[in-house]
């Protein structure tokens, strides 16, 4: 089986390494997986532990002409803690306090995955699979209602995933680590709003047939906010990026630039909306002669949110997470590829968030999206695969019951799919040996936590 298939599948669906830290929505969204927590000093503790049994109806997202396509049921257990400093809800009980000299807010998890084999000549496969996921993250913002101020961040994750192939010597586990720091500037009473940063992201993987695509990515990043009407701001996020493998024999360093300039405010107390436009661009550097294709287009984003409570307080800029809303909107991005030098997503999506009587929790979202992947080469400069498109469909529901304070029993139901028949040369000495990028996959998930 080859290699190929899989980077396509499991990376043209990201946005980046960090957009969805777990696949458990408690884990990546505190204001799901949050309870009342342990005061201790100025800090609160956050503790929880998840089970869940589960189906996953192809585990290793083969193509439907594949065979055998393995179905699994899966195990999945993962406690997980945040350490943080006082919520607002906390200093708010301190009376007329002074604002915070720093906001702090740590995290950490683990979850481990144990795989079963609904057909039994498959359970030495199944059992292979075993994995713990881990991932822990940090973010400090000192001086944070202050005109200047400065901030500090950073992520670790873990993901083990398979390839289309039983063999784990194949497998797609990789090891992200983020890290970045920013001076901010707020004139005004936070009227305008202005930052200033570096960010290092480093993806390793940990199978040596992958090693290749170990890279390191420097961003050197600005944000900008002018609030000129009491509830709607204008916003600019621009950065400029160096990509650098560790093995350039086989893959392309880069440079890119990437600016949005746009508006983000509430019309009433019930529409928020955001329009984004810009522009962004690639600098492949050519290896030993081999052709390079860049990226030079639009990008942006534009959302229309409906929250289903007026929110007469909110302002822009405020977390939205947990508040009840109706939300669709449309992105354009470009990204760095392993298939080729890179990928332009077009995708329209909805997602929904309700939480009923402080009981019973909806969250749901689901997703179109067109990929336009670029021309790829051979060491030798041949073409390997034409630029080709593909639809991909994501979509998920989360809901959860809390029968009290600290116990939720809950459901996750996933749905993805590659609808195209793309078939990709994965050699040079054989054009008839392809792989097949097309793939089905439904998950479903029981679940019971416990979280403080």
């Amino acid at each position: 089986m080859k290699k190929v298939a899989f980077l396509a599948a499991a990376l043209a669906v990201a946005t980046t390494t960090f957009s969805a830290a777990a696949q458990q929505p408690w884990i990546k969204d505190r204001s799901y997986g949050e309870g009342i927590g342990i005061r201790t000093g100025n800090l609160e503790l956050h503790p929880g532990i998840a089970g869940e049994f589960g189906y996953d109806s192809n585990y290793f997202q083969r193509a439907d002409d594949e065979k055998p396509i393995v179905s699994m049921l899966r195990l999945r257990v993962t406690p997980h803690l945040t350490l943080s400093t006082l919520g607002q809800q906390r200093r708010g009980q301190q009376g007329n306090a002074a604002p915070p000299t720093l906001n702090f807010r740590a995290g950490v998890f683990a979850s481990y995955n144990e795989l079963i084999a609904t057909d039994s000549q498959y359970s030495s496969e199944a059992s292979d699979q075993r994995h713990v996921d881990a991932g822990a993250n940090f973010s400090l913002d000192i001086l944070p209602q202050r005109p200047w101020g400065f901030d500090l961040y950073g992520d670790y994750l873990r993901t083990v995933e398979p390839s289309n192939d039983f063999n784990t010597d194949r497998a797609f586990d990789r090891d992200s680590l983020r890290l970045g720091a920013g001076i901010n500037w707020r004139p005004g009473g936070g009227l305008f709003e202005w930052r200033l940063g570096y960010e290092l992201q480093y993806n390793y993987f940990e199978r040596t047939l992958f090693q290749d695509f170990n890279n390191a990515q420097h961003f050197v990043k600005m944000r900008n906010r002018w609030r000129f009407l009491p509830r709607t701001a204008l916003i600019y996020e621009g950065d400029v990026g160096f990509l650098r493998y560790s093995q350039t024999d086989t893959q392309n360093n880069a440079q890119t630039i990437r600016s949005r300039i746009g508006v983000n405010g509430l019309v009433t107390n019930h529409f928020a909306f955001l329009a984004l436009g810009g522009w962004a661009a690639s600098f492949y550097e050519s290896t030993g002669g081999i052709p390079v294709r860049n990226y030079d287009g639009p990008v942006g984003q534009a959302e229309l949110k409906w929250f289903i409570l007026p929110q007469p307080t909110l302002q822009p800029g405020d977390a939205t997470a947990g508040l009840a809303s109706i939300a669709i909107g449309y992105v354009r991005d470009y990204t760095n590829s392993y298939l080729a030098d890179y990928y332009r997503r077009d995708r329209g999506y909805a997602n929904l968030s309700y939480f009923i009587g402080g009981r019973v929790l909806l969250s749901a979202e689901g997703g179109l999206s067109h990929l336009t992947h670029s021309t790829s080469f051979f060491t030798d400069g041949t073409v390997r695969n034409a630029s080709f498109g593909e639809n991909r469909v994501d979509a998920r529901l989360f809901a959860e019951y809390r029968p009290s304070d600290t116990i939720g029993i809950n459901t996750t139901l996933r749905y993805d799919a590659a609808l195209d028949d793309n078939r990709i040369r994965d050699s040079q000495a054989n054009p008839a040996s392809v792989d097949n990028l097309q793939f089905t996959r439904y998950q479903a998930w029981l679940g019971v936590r416990w979280f403080m």
